[in-house]
């Protein structure tokens, strides 16, 4: 059975097997995954990859690519793997360790998600830049005003071009007979580029 169709971001968050584990939710991975900007032989790290719902959105994007789903956490590396098996994504490398160390061993990327971090982010992004390609990009996804400030100063510091964008979900939930709306947590994306030649 095709679970997704479609070449457009977005899957619904029903979906996915969740578990107990945090998820990207539906709207958020739409913006996240057009700001990643990926081609279809794009080589993607998706750090702190949770349930794997933003490897899925990506691995069905780069279809000639392939995308890495780094994830410390056994419920997590299970849930990937399940979601994997259930999209019929062949494109996924589920890898089982943290970020930075782990990335030593990868092929250089196009594209780096980071969406969780074990509050190693400057370290994790110091690594990202020396991992990423010319032209590359690098997208963030912070809940918290300290992991945004961490994030700005340390792609301040590795002279990567970046902006930043709140987003701010709401839904509409049926309550008896009304319709209420009903607002998620506030996700900041701070989105970044590699762009000098000898930057690596």
């Amino acid at each position: 059975m095709i679970v997704w169709r479609y070449n457009t971001p977005g899957i619904p968050d029903s979906c996915f097997i969740r578990g107990e584990v945090p998820m990207t939710k539906e709207e958020i991975r739409t913006i996240v995954i057009s700001k990643l900007r990926l081609e279809s032989d794009s080589t993607v790290y998706d750090i702190g990859a949770g349930t794997g719902s933003l490897t899925i959105e990506a691995a069905n994007l780069v279809n000639r690519g392939v995308v890495y789903a780094v994830e410390k956490d056994r419920k997590g590396i299970e849930l990937i793997k399940k979601n994997s098996q259930k999209f019929g994504m062949n494109n996924v490398n589920i890898v089982k360790g943290e970020a930075p160390g782990i990335l030593n061993g990868f092929p250089l990327a196009d594209r780096i998600i980071v969406g969780g971090s074990g509050g190693k982010l400057d370290e994790i992004l110091r690594k990202g830049k020396k991992k990423l390609k010319k032209q590359g990009r690098i997208v963030i996804t912070a809940v918290t005003i300290d992991t945004l400030s961490q994030a700005k100063k340390s792609l301040e510091r590795l002279n990567l071009t970046f902006n930043i964008c709140n987003i701010a979900v709401t839904r509409a939930k049926k309550v008896a007979d009304y319709q209420m709306l009903k607002g998620m947590n506030p996700v900041f994306i701070i989105s970044a580029v590699k762009e000098d030649i000898n930057d690596r």
